[in-house]
């Protein structure tokens, strides 16, 4: 089997070769896990809004929201890093869709 962190791709088994990426491709766990740390921050929001204390609010805000879009961008720079080795995998096997429809046919 080949290694997920050069080609989380299935290119075999499926007519969906992007279905469970995010549990194949090792390299988005950071970006999740940054996500994770702020849904814990945006709980903090929330607790600091139900005790009425706006001292550390604006704080939780902005590490809530930093930790967000830091996910994100990690996620979709390894996305759009999994596209790109697949349009390179499939320019390698250019026969590849022709040939794993007709035998599936």
């Amino acid at each position: 089997m080949k290694g997920a962190f050069r080609d989380p791709v299935d290119h075999s088994r499926t007519t969906q070769p992007h279905a469970g990426e995010s549990f194949i491709d090792t390299l988005w766990f950071p970006g999740l896990l940054l996500i994770a740390l702020s849904v814990v921050g945006m709980a903090g929001v929330v607790a600091a809004l139900a005790y009425n204390d706006h001292g550390p609010l604006a704080v939780l805000v902005a590490v809530a929201a930093g930790l967000l879009i830091a996910g994100a961008l990690m996620i979709t720079v390894e996305h759009h890093r999994v596209q790109r080795v697949e349009r390179q995998w499939l320019a390698e096997h250019p026969n590849h869709w022709r040939d794993h429809h007709h035998h599936a046919v």
